[in-house]
């Protein structure tokens, strides 16, 4: 079974990974990965950190002269700004925050200790695991992309430098929905056999858990409440050249929990982020009076980040499912596998 582990806090030493379950004879690229990780960093509206940390991935295990070898996958990314001895605590809680759920958790009297492990630094590692996913997944013509929907409110590029500068110059931050599309995705990944292996609650559970999301749409999502079944159901057609086919994709290619051989689509709406140069009201934790919330250094907008650490989690997400479908110790019973099931069908 695929599956990963991180941990690191977002001004500690580094970041680490574990990604287990990747099978022996994958050739990984390390410069590939760190395209990805260059990725996460670009995008306008991002913040002063992002002019601090260039982001390159070390890979301490289970891979030899640059060929996995079926044990776990060690990844290392360094922070830069390894300043957490040194940072002042934070008793003002910001709200949208996961600051102050967080404190009264744990019974924490400095939130920096929440703070450090709910930032979004994290996802750095996240999108190391999904480079190595989406390497996997080329082999057998599965390709993941994103692009931004909105931002603000707006669609055209233009539009939406703007909004972002008119929020950076009041200190505030913006959210937005960006879109990803998993092409190539053969039928029957996933299952409806039991909740848990439901590819789209996968998607969705992997996408809803990275910082700051809080909607996903699979297909037409929120569209099909006010459609009559016969205007949003994908009809079925079939030819010996195409197979089975259909000439629309509302399903967004997962039916019943399992992909029905058309592009995979999702749509995820990602809030502003929390911290704000002009804060709001809070309070102060330690003696319950009322107090401006505590700021942080901060991106005025992440979308465009964010949309990559999508990417990255469909790629685990899909190749997971994959592996479940066609699954063996190594690259070349993989292909086996896979070849022969699409001659099956």
């Amino acid at each position: 079974m695929l599956r990963f582990l991180t941990s690191g806090e977002s001004h500690g030493k580094a970041l680490l990974g574990i990604l287990e379950g990747m099978p022996a004879g994958l050739k990984i690229d390390r410069n590939s990965i760190d395209e990805e990780l260059s990725r996460r960093q670009s995008g306008y509206g991002r913040g002063e950190r992002m002019q601090i940390e260039k982001d390159k991935v070390d890979i301490l295990s289970g891979v030899i002269k640059s060929v996995t070898i079926g044990s776990p996958i060690g990844l290392l990314i360094k922070n830069k700004d390894a300043s957490i001895d040194k940072l002042p605590p934070l008793y003002f809680p910001r709200p949208g925050h996961g600051d102050l759920a967080g404190g009264l958790k744990y019974g924490f009297g400095d939130l920096r200790c929440v703070l450090e492990r709910a930032s979004a630094r994290e996802t750095a590692v996240r999108v190391a695991v999904g480079a190595i996913c989406k390497t996997l997944l080329d082999k057998f013509k599965i390709k993941i992309s994103s692009e931004i929907c909105s931002i603000g409110g707006k669609t055209q590029e233009n539009k939406i430098k703007q909004v972002i500068d008119e929020a950076k110059k009041n200190k505030d931050t913006l959210g937005g929905i960006f879109k990803i599309v998993a092409k190539g995705v053969p039928v029957g990944l996933g299952s409806y056999v039991h909740y848990d292996r439901r590819l789209d609650a996968g998607l969705a559970c992997g996408l809803m858990s990275v910082p700051a999301i809080k909607a996903v749409e699979i297909g037409l999502g929120f569209g099909y409440a006010d459609k009559h079944g016969s205007d949003v159901h994908d009809a079925i057609y079939y030819n010996k050249n195409k197979g089975y086919y259909r000439l629309t994709n509302n399903a967004g290619g997962i039916e019943a929990g399992v992909s029905n051989g058309e592009n995979i689509v999702l749509r995820v709406c990602m809030k502003p982020i929390s911290t704000l140069g002009n804060s709001l009201d809070s309070v102060d934790i330690r003696n319950k009076k009322p107090h401006k919330a505590q700021v942080e250094r901060y991106d005025t907008c992440a979308v465009y980040a964010a949309s990559v650490v999508g990417e990255a989690v469909v790629a685990f997400e899909i190749a997971k499912a994959f592996l479940e479908k066609f699954g063996s110790d190594s690259i070349k019973e993989i292909s086996r596998n896979f070849i022969s099931y699409l001659k099956s069908i």
